[in-house]
């Protein structure tokens, strides 16, 4: 197989163009995101960056504690987006634990498990492996509990009469808020599950695309897909199982009222 080809700098100015041209445009047709666009450009161009100096010297020095060192970063930063994609957040430790909390259990546990039964690399912390499998399934389960979690509350809140009235009807709060949570559920679930639906078909998934483009032979970067697939899969329903759950749990009390209270907006509005 041909060898990496390697980018110059001028290489990627060339498709920085192609987003400047894009600014350009919406400033003519004075869409408003104009600066959007061009500080998401220039964020990820730093970012990256970053990232890629970083991981040029985890790659050099494996120490299993620079790799747990990252792996909390990586976690709370995913947590503080989770939270800050809610309309309405449990208040206190709650709304930032809950999301957190659910992607450590099911993306950690998934990532090690892979790492030392499927994949068997040694040691089974090498971060040229475990950095990007941990990076993709905190990324898309950060994304399935962001919409679980916002479908929850936002629901909850909105049709709080409906639950209170099925408490008053004689149900448990695990049969008063059943349909939400199930919903809820669904709805973090289904962004992955279209993925998987016309991976190969409609698209060709961004893993696959990078091994191919580096001279990987087409079989192995497929195989790679499925697996990357399955596990995000997974890792993004479990987490939205887990965190939905505790948040459906949280809205009522030993008593089993209705706590709406314990939901606060992004602007603190009351009810």
């Amino acid at each position: 197989m041909n060898a990496v080809i390697a980018l110059s700098p001028m290489d990627l100015s060339i498709a920085a163009l192609l987003v400047v041209a894009l600014a350009f445009l919406s400033f003519r047709m004075d869409l408003g995101v104009t600066r959007q666009i061009v500080v998401a450009a220039l964020r990820t161009t730093l970012q990256l960056l970053l990232v890629g100096m970083v991981l040029k010297t985890l790659f050099d020095r494996a120490q299993p504690w620079m790799l747990a060192f990252i792996a909390l970063v990586m976690v709370t930063t995913a947590g503080r987006v989770v939270m800050s994609r809610q309309t309405r957040q449990f208040t206190g430790i709650w709304g930032f634990g809950t999301g957190t909390a659910a992607m450590t259990v099911s993306s950690f546990s998934i990532t090690c498990l892979v790492l030392t039964t499927v994949i068997r690399i040694d040691p089974w912390y090498a971060p040229q492996y475990a950095i990007p499998l941990l990076g993709m399934m905190l990324g898309n389960t950060m994304t399935g509990i962001a919409i679980g979690m916002e479908r929850l509350t936002s629901t909850a809140w909105r049709d709080s009469g409906v639950i209170e009235g099925r408490l008053m009807l004689g149900q448990t709060w695990d049969e008063a808020i059943g349909t939400i949570r199930r919903e809820s559920i669904r709805s973090a679930m289904i962004p992955t599950l279209n993925s998987m639906a016309v991976a190969g078909i409609v698209s060709l998934p961004g893993m696959m695309t990078g091994q191919i483009l580096a001279g990987s032979p087409p079989m192995e970067a497929v195989k790679y897909q499925i697996l990357i697939m399955f596990i995000i899969s997974s890792g993004t329903g479990f987490g939205a199982v887990l965190a939905v759950s505790v948040g459906a749990r949280r809205l009522f009390d030993e008593r089993q009222r209705l706590r709406l209270d314990r939901l606060v907006g992004k602007k603190n509005e009351a009810r």
